[in-house]
């Protein structure tokens, strides 16, 4: 995978983080949530971005042993 690609990925995936972060922000600030219920979707939201992160990096170290 070259270092564009690469570039690419990450400020993908920064910018579907900051999205929703954003969306999240604004369903809060429009009281279509409460705050205790924003707080569980940002801490589900970065529990999802950290999982699936780990899941990735593994999933690439597996794939170089063989």
């Amino acid at each position: 995978m070259s270092t564009k690609s690469r570039v690419a990925v990450a400020l993908g995936v920064v910018g579907s983080f900051g999205a929703l972060v954003v969306v999240i922000n604004f369903l809060w600030a429009a009281k279509i949530v409460t705050s205790e219920m924003a707080k569980l979707m940002f801490a589900a939201l970065l529990g999802l971005y950290v999982g699936f992160g780990f899941l990735i990096a593994v999933y690439l170290l597996i794939r170089k042993m063989d």
